[in-house]
């Protein structure tokens, strides 16, 4: 007999676990299509050329990669960012622009596996494209706040920065060709610290530079005057400059939008990957700030020149949902058990099924999301069933009711988490669980 089991990096998700997943998955979708972005999708496989032509070594390793029956070179997406620069390309001339899109789908990466990273996870990135204005992005920080906020999260921060104002402040320190191995270690000074950055830079920049570049990254306290920072950080790279000047066009629409409480300028923000040109951001519950960032992302101006001779700009964000949901669960904001039925019709001996599924077909005509039990099994065993699929309410059609036509049929509802009982008619019952679920 084979023993079933699943690779390592790799997960199966129960109902009460993809439940919360597509309701958090549902929400933020609604935000992405009110906001007018449109949903694509893109191979899971693709040509390794296609995905691997500007990626370093650490990237090639964590590809799952071969060769199919055909001997051609493929891999599987380890990103949707790359993808996206690939279909832009390909269908540049049927899009229009800006083209806003979202994208929510499985990706794969070959990394060990470990506490919170696997090897297969779903990204859920949202894009505009052929843009390249404050308001664009404006407009995808404003999604993100969105998201956040339909999904009940208040007390929240997005870090912003810009990549233009550090290349600048690097190019004063003649290290521009050194900044990618910059930008990554500076991208770890949260999770490392001061002293191990200041470290690992010295090994590239030099002892004195080193201070420097931390000295840039951290002079301010997280939350300091956004102004006050932006100034002090426009001097080190130089004076003012349309980078700076796009931060400060950017950061007057956040106020006009009466939203701009939620965002913060953090120069130690500088997002790793080398892609990014513009305007970068991350977004950290103030609750739990050991989760991590929840969304990521920036401007890129040149991810397309890969693939074809015109550049396209984008800019756009990516959220973590598996770590966002962790959050969520952590704060009580997500019920730990969800599910997607007000209440099940329970089957008693004597009762009949004909008149259950007529009671179930005039409470789904009111509103109500029920099922019926299909058999006269133990009532136990029917209140397991409801406690396992996450269902708070119970309902019992008499069985000496038949004469009672309609929505006069007498019902005892119950309220499983408490086994407490009223009496109710049918026509009643829509009115009493929506009651319940205030």
């Amino acid at each position: 007999m084979i023993q079933p089991k699943v690779l390592k990096g790799f997960r199966d998700f129960l109902p009460r676990d993809e439940i919360r997943r597509a309701l958090l998955i549902e929400t933020v979708t609604n935000v992405f299509r009110n906001a007018g972005f449109v949903p694509i999708d893109t191979p899971a496989l693709e040509y390794s050329e296609v995905l691997l032509r500007k990626s370093n070594g650490e990237t090639e390793k964590q590809v799952f990669r071969f060769n199919d029956n055909g001997g051609r070179d493929i891999a599987l997406r380890f990103d949707l960012t790359v993808p996206f620069a690939r279909f832009i390309a390909e269908h540049y001339s049927e899009l229009y622009f800006p083209f806003k899109r979202y994208h929510i789908a499985k990706v794969w990466r070959g990394e060990k596996p470990q506490a919170g990273r696997y090897r297969e996870f779903i990204q859920c990135d949202f894009d505009s494209v052929g843009s390249d204005c404050a308001y664009t992005d404006f407009e995808i920080l404003k999604v993100m706040y969105s998201a956040l906020k339909a999904l009940g999260v208040t007390n929240f921060r997005i870090h912003i920065s810009h990549r233009g104002i550090f290349n600048r402040f690097l190019a004063r320190l003649e290290l521009k060709d050194k900044s990618e191995d910059i930008l990554r270690i500076v991208d770890k000074l949260a999770k490392i610290g001061k002293e191990e950055v200041i470290k690992q830079l010295s090994e590239i920049a030099g002892a004195e530079k080193a201070e420097q570049i931390v000295q840039y990254s951290n002079s301010f306290p997280v939350g300091a005057d956004f102004e006050t920072v932006l100034t002090h950080i426009e001097s080190l790279a130089g004076g003012a400059a349309p980078d700076t000047g796009r931060l400060r066009e950017v950061y007057q629409l956040l106020c006009d939008a009466g939203i701009a409480g939620n965002f913060v300028l953090d120069p130690s923000i500088t997002r790793g990957l080398d892609y990014y040109t513009g305007i970068v951001y991350e977004t950290f519950l103030t609750d739990l700030p050991q989760l991590g960032s929840v969304c990521s992302g920036g401007r890129y101006d040149n991810l397309t020149g890969l693939y074809m001779k015109d550049t396209v700009s984008g800019v756009g964000a990516s959220i973590g949902l598996d770590r966002l949901l962790a959050g969520l669960e952590q704060l009580g904001i997500v019920a730990k058990e969800a599910g997607f039925i007000d209440a099940v019709i329970f089957y008693e001996k004597g009762n009949s099924i004909r008149l259950n599924s007529a009671a179930a077909d005039y409470l789904e005509r009111n509103g109500i999301r029920v099922e019926v039990f299909p058999e006269p099994k133990k009532i136990q065993q029917q209140y397991g069933y409801a406690e396992k699929k996450g269902i708070e309410w119970g309902l019992f059609i008499e069985s000496s009711s038949e004469s009672a036509g309609g929505d006069e049929l007498p019902v005892r509802l119950k309220h499983l988490p408490t086994r407490t009982e009223t009496n109710l008619l049918l026509k009643e019952v829509p009115e009493a669980l929506k009651g319940g679920k205030k």
